[in-house]
């Protein structure tokens, strides 16, 4: 569809009830037209997203050794990927070894440590030849020490009073804090996003920090860069302001208490809370990022199995179903139980890839199903309730023709329920394709889960 009739696409299947505006929570009330900012890009209605740390991805650590796994990803069903930065990195104060990504020299040059320009390229026009989309990793807020602005542009720099430059935050040593008020600064920065994009076709950014920097900046920044093209933007943030110029947020609340419930820390009643909370606070058309995992909670906090345990498969269904994109973090289909080393060469150790078919199923059902897209024209949320709602988590997600049914059971234990609220009928298992009838009781074995779907004709 064309990109300008997303909107109105949006309106007619309100009106007609294919969008469903029966949940059991209420959205936030839309935003006028004229807060509408920008509308995401079409291809992003249905995507996921794919985070890839070059450094780690391989033995070699470069551009040309992800361009040879891009067909394996695309058969695994992967929409979107996310290359943590590429640029040069400051060697002044740097952490460990080789650095942190974060940490920019040079917003216009490549690090040559995963290869040159042409490698980048050859990347890029690849992952389109397969119809993904490549977003770069951008950090607006801070630069290295020893960044070529320090040389040439100091003036972009906040200082103290003795006149030198500081990091933004205290542990935050390798980098500087730019002045991000400066209005010149501004014309620089956007300059060099355009270049990315104008020489390099990139379909987007996803910003770093980019609560640290004014939602202004990144309004104009966005207005610019859709006057070469459209693109998707992600904001590492979790503000309902901040979609005024991005597409997609993250989802911390929620991850934080995925974390806490894998840590023993909290209840699954904790997990309606902060759905209810996000719910509440963003609007249905703001897209959300999901993740069990990322570069960061995996470096600091654990694997998989650290953070989630024997039901770190469950977090996964519950990532890719409940709202929003679901993120996977490079290495999670071959089973990335270890915490990479953030300034230091850790290459993923790939094996056999044990869960490239589970990942390819969760990513097959959420491209496909309508219940699962994003934004607007996705199916609304409805929790179901059990009588053993502190072990069995269930709902739907319920679209124009189609529904997808989730079911959890998150105890060490077989369990069997009953639902309190009618919910039984004949289902299509999403895994193998046979058909259940859950009714009442139905029993779950410990720490599983039931992914089902079906078609349904809508009011």
């Amino acid at each position: 569809m064309p990109r300008s009739t997303l909107l109105a696409l949006l309106v007619l299947l309100t009106s007609a009830g294919f969008i469903s505006c029966h949940s059991d929570h209420q959205y936030s009330a839309p935003l006028s037209e004229s807060d509408q900012q920008f509308l995401p890009p079409e291809w992003a209605v249905n995507a996921n997203i794919y985070e890839v740390n070059v450094r780690q991805y391989s033995a070699e650590g470069t551009f040309k050794a992800v361009t040879e796994d891009l067909p394996r990803l695309q058969e695994m069903g992967v929409r979107i990927l996310w290359l943590m930065p590429i640029h040069p990195i400051g060697e002044l104060n740097r952490k460990g070894t080789l650095g942190s990504y974060y940490s920019i020299k040079d917003y216009t040059a490549i690090n040559s440590e995963f290869g040159d320009k042409n490698d980048f390229r050859a990347l890029v026009s690849e992952a389109q030849d397969l119809g993904m989309k490549v977003i770069l990793d951008w950090v607006a807020n801070h630069t290295a020490w020893d960044a070529v602005w320090t040389e040439s542009n100091p003036e972009f720099y906040m200082t103290d009073e003795d006149g030198s430059f500081y990091p933004p935050v205290d542990d935050w040593e390798d980098v500087i804090q730019l002045d991000v008020e400066n209005r010149d600064m501004w014309e620089a920065m956007i300059q060099a996003m355009e270049y990315w994009v104008r020489e390099y076709n990139v379909d987007g950014f996803r910003a770093d920090v980019a609560y640290m920097v004014p939602t202004e900046f990144w309004i104009t920044a966005r207005e610019r860069l859709e006057e070469i093209k459209p693109v998707f933007m992600l904001a590492e943030a979790e503000e309902p302001e901040i979609h005024r110029a991005f597409d997609m947020s993250y989802t911390w609340e929620l991850a934080q208490t995925m974390r806490d419930f894998g840590a023993g820390n909290a209840t699954l009643a904790d997990f309606d809370a902060a759905l209810e909370n996000s719910f509440n606070r963003f609007h249905k058309r703001d897209f959300r990022m999901v993740f069990t995992t990322n570069h960061d909670e995996n470096s600091w906090q654990g694997g998989d199995t650290d953070l989630y345990g024997t039901n770190f498969k469950n977090m996964a269904v519950f990532a890719a179903t409940v709202w929003g994109m679901p993120l996977i973090y490079n290495g999670q289909e071959a089973a990335l139980n270890k915490q990479l080393e953030f300034f230091e060469k850790d290459e993923i150790e790939w094996g056999d890839y044990i869960y490239q078919d589970f990942y390819t199923t969760l990513l097959d059902l959420n491209t496909r199903n309508q219940a699962l897209f994003n934004g607007e024209i996705g199916g609304d949320y409805r929790k179901l309730h059990t009588d053993k709602d502190e072990h069995i988590f269930a709902y739907k997600r319920i679209g124009h023709h189609e529904q997808v049914l989730v079911l959890l059971n998150f105890s060490d234990e077989e369990r069997t329920f009953s639902f309190t609220d009618g919910h039984e009928g004949v289902w299509t298992d999403v895994f193998d394709g046979s058909e259940h009838e859950i009714g009442s009781p139905t029993t779950m074995s410990p720490n599983s889960y039931m992914l089902m779907e079906r078609v349904y004709m809508s009011h």
